[in-house]
This record gives C-alpha cells, sequence and structure tokens, in this order.
C-alpha cells in the first residue's frame, strides 16, 4: 500500500545569486560570487565483479539526478517559495540549484559565532557533511560562498533534496508494509555502521532525523549532536544527548562514558516503533523513561549499573524486582514475527556491552529480504545490465579512514574558529563549480528567515 509524505518543493533561481563573468570575490553579503572552477562532472559509478548465484530480474537503478542543465525549468515553471522543515540549530529549505536545475535542500546555520561551544559544534557538522561518502548518510553537495569575515555570521550548506522523514512515514494513516519496515532498517544500520567505522557517534538518532523519498531511499541527517568517539574511558562525556524516547538505559543513568551501542538502542526503539506504529518509550520525564525500560526489560543485573551515577542506582535497587516481559513485542504489530521480536531483543539491551552492533546486527537473518530489495532496485553501488544485475562486492562498505577532529585542539577563541571555518569554505570551493551566494535583497530569501513549513502530502511507493 502506498503511504502519504509530506515533499519538498523547487525554489525559483532568484533565490540564489551566480555569475559566469566575474573574476573578483564578493564582498560582505554581495550578489556577485567569484569564480573558482569549472563545474564538476558527475561521479561515475564503481562496476564490481558480479556476485555469484543469481543476477536478479535486471531491474532498472533509479536516476535521483536527471535533470541536465538545458533542462532548466523557466522561472514560471517554478513552484512557489517553500521551507520543509526546521531543526534545533537551523532552517531547511527545498530550493533550485541554477547551475543544473538541479532540486536540493538549503540548511542555513545562523548564530554560528556566539560563543566558541556553538562555533566547534558547527564546525564538526560542515567537517563530517564534507566527510560523508556513503548512501545512507547525507552528505554536503556545495557549501555557499562566505561574505568577507567581517561580515562573516551564517552559513549555507547545501545537500541532496529528501522529500520526508520518518516520523511522518509511522504517524501517516496508511499501513507499514514488512517490506518497508526490513528496507527502512536495513538502510539506517548501513549508514550507521559506516558511521561508527568511521569513529563517529551520531547521539540523536530518531525518526525525524532519518530523511526518506518516496522510492523509501533513506538518509542519516542532523549531525548536530555528533562526536567522535572517546576511546579513553575515563574522559568524561555530555549526557545532554539524544531525543528522550530514544535515549540509552547507559545515558539516562549519567554514565560518564559511553560509545556506540547508544546509536544502537536508538534504532531499536526505532524498530519497535515502526512495528507497532507508536513510540515504545513515551515517558514524561527520565526517571520514568527510565523505569518504562526496567518494565520492558526487567531490572538490571548490578553488572550493568557499575557505571551509571548514585542516584540512578539507588532508584533502580530501591524498587520492586522486575521480571522481563519482551513476550508482549510479539503484540506489536503482525509483522513482530520470532526473527523480527529477535533482532529487537539483541538492540533493546540494558546493558551495552552485551547488545548487539549495529555490523552484526546486519547479519542478522530478517534483513536479509531488506538487502536484497535494496540492492536489487534502490542502490547506486549495483547496477543493471541486460542480462541481469551486477552486484557489488561490498553490501555494507565503511569509511575508508576515521573522521578526523584533530583540528579542535587548535581552535581557542570564537574569531579564530570563524577564521578556520572560512578558510574551510573557501579551501573547499576551490577547483568546483561555479560558487553560489545568497542575493539577501530577494523576496525569497526574506520569506526564507520568516515563513513556516507547510504540511503536504505525496505517495510512498514500494
Amino acid at each position: 500500500c502506498p503511504l502519504y509524505l509530506f515533499p519538498g518543493s523547487e525554489l525559483g533561481h532568484k533565490y540564489f545569486c551566480v555569475n559566469s563573468s566575474c573574476g573578483v570575490p564578493s564582498t560582505g553579503l554581495s550578489a556577485t560570487p567569484c569564480l573558482t572552477g569549472p563545474t564538476a562532472p558527475a561521479g561515475t559509478p564503481r562496476h564490481p565483479t558480479a556476485m555469484g548465484g543469481s543476477t536478479g530480474g535486471g531491474a532498472a537503478v533509479p536516476q535521483p539526478y536527471s535533470n541536465p542543465a538545458s533542462e532548466v525549468p523557466s522561472p514560471a515553471e517554478m513552484e512557489p517559495d517553500r521551507p520543509i522543515g526546521y531543526g534545533a540549530f537551523g532552517v531547511v529549505w527545498s530550493v533550485t540549484d541554477p547551475r543544473d536545475g538541479r532540486k536540493v535542500a538549503l540548511k542555513k546555520m545562523p548564530n554560528v559565532f556566539q560563543n566558541l561551544v556553538s562555533c566547534k559544534r558547527v564546525f564538526r557538522e560542515l567537517r563530517m557533511l564534507c566527510f560523508f561518502k556513503h548512501d545512507n548518510v547525507l552528505s554536503a553537495l556545495d557549501i555557499l560562498q562566505p561574505p568577507q569575515i567581517d561580515c562573516f555570521e551564517e552559513i549555507y550548506v547545501i545537500t541532496e533534496l529528501m522529500q520526508s522523514d520518518l516520523h511522518k512515514v509511522i504517524v501517516s494513516p496508511q499501513p507499514l508494509t514488512t517490506d518497508h519496515i526490513k528496507v527502512f532498517l536495513y538502510q539506517i544500520l548501513r549508514g550507521l555502521k559506516y558511521l561508527h567505522s568511521a569513529g563517529i557517534l551520531h547521539r540523536d538518532i530518531k525518526p525525524g532525523n532519518l530523511l526518506v523519498n518516496s522510492n523509501c531511499l533513506l538518509k542519516i541527517c542532523d549531525f548536530g549532536l555528533a562526536r567522535v568517539e572517546e576511546p579513553d574511558p575515563t574522559r568524561h562525556m555530555t549526557q545532554e544527548v539524544v531525543t528522550q524516547y530514544y535515549r540509552a538505559p547507559e545515558v539516562l543513568m549519567g554514565c560518564r562514558h559511553y560509545g556506540s551501542a547508544i546509536d544502537v538502542w536508538s534504532v531499536g526503539c526505532i524498530f519497535a516503533e515502526l512495528l507497532g506504529r507508536r513510540i515504545l518509550f513515551q515517558a514524561q520525564s527520565p526517571i520514568q523513561q527510565l523505569d518504562l525500560i526496567t518494565d520492558l526489560l526487567g531490572t538490571p543485573p548490578l553488572s550493568a549499573l557499575s557505571a551509571a551515577c548514585e542516584g540512578a542506582r539507588a532508584h533502580i535497587l530501591r524498587g520492586p524486582h522486575k521480571p522481563p516481559s519482551l513476550s508482549v513485542l510479539y503484540m506489536l504489530s503482525d509483522g513482530a514475527t520470532h526473527e523480527a521480536v529477535h533482532l529487537l531483543c539483541r538492540m533493546l539491551v540494558f546493558d551495552p556491552a552485551k547488545r548487539i552492533s549495529g555490523s552484526d546486527a546486519l547479519s542478522h537473518p530478517y534483513l536479509d529480504e531488506g538487502r536484497l530489495r535494496y540492492h536489487t532496485c534502490m542502490c547506486q553501488c549495483c547496477y543493471s545490465v541486460p542480462s541481469g544485475r551486477v552486484y557489488t562486492r561490498d553490501f555494507e562498505p565503511v569509511a575508508e579512514v576515521p573522521f578526523s577532529h584533530s583540528y579542535e585542539n587548535s581552535l581557542l577563541s570564537v574569531w579564530q574558529g570563524k577564521e578556520l571555518i572560512h578558510r574551510f569554505i573557501t579551501e573547499h570551493q576551490q577547483g568546483k563549480r561555479v560558487p553560489l551566494c545568497i542575493n539577501p535583497q530577494s523576496a525569497a530569501f526574506k520569506t526564507f528567515i520568516s515563513r513556516a513549513p507547510p504540511r503536504r502530502l505525496v505517495r510512498l511507493r514500494i
């Protein structure tokens, strides 16, 4: 059955300023950017050797970027200006790139240089978006040209445009099939394996941060709370992470150090939410959140409480002993089969040391059909030939190198951070496409900073 989703839409060329004859740098919020090079050619797909066994049915590979510059629609054909979402650290709009007519998402990062903490967070997210190279992780396609450093206050990042997010899918009125759930869960874990292999903890995995298209392609987004995994267990990490409903018990209990297992817990909560179409642990406070978790999993052993703060440990130990009640997971829906509940129980383990990893979860037999469907007709790493489907050698690739955050050691002041970010964006644009910049006098820009997002619907296909 099709699902209804909220779409993005395009914004006219009037939003951007581009000048192919410019030869001087822009000043302030100038509408005349500087050319840094010709348009970069599109990347060519990999050609892996054929996978053993059946080659599939030769399904066509989706072509999400099929609008060449010659097909740029005229301004009269453009839809009205429209935002598509707001987050904790910015606003996102659907726009049209005037260089090739491609519909993209434009994220505004405001108030970047209010303080050093904000400066570091934005720089980290910006570098991550430029680092990512994975089909299930949102990455930066471009960064708008910054003004002179004295006027530099906001950052605009262009990413791929996705039509909706998983939260809107879950709360939609039409049913989710088992195929939907398996394809979504496979892509979440596939993207998570890549992030963790790069040493990155997302720390806010939730349905609203999982973008989807009408063909069920999924990408993990919003890295405002992400950070590099801390190998030293004596180093304290903040507990102000992860939306409460998806927060792992070790974070709820005030553990000073945690790892990638907190993201796997969040995925387990989302898995249960996909099955039951309701939030699994929906509490009013962190203490009640912890109580709901122990109601399902039972009272944890003392070994699982060793890193908890004194207050959380005392709260659990002074309460009555609770036996596990995992059998209620079979009542989530008809899709809660034995295989589904088995995988769910491996994710929702109180002790993070015993919780399944994202990489191991991908090997669970429940996801075999999701993997097959994704690589048969949805991925960009496999391709079709007249004789059938040619599969990649590596279905779930990892990062080629870990993400480095050594630059943060030298970031000691807001002004220094502004200089580093300005230099990073400028160097990132060198030798690439004609840069874009904002026209602050346009009606589109003024609307961009004032209008609320609409709620429109589109069907999801699978």
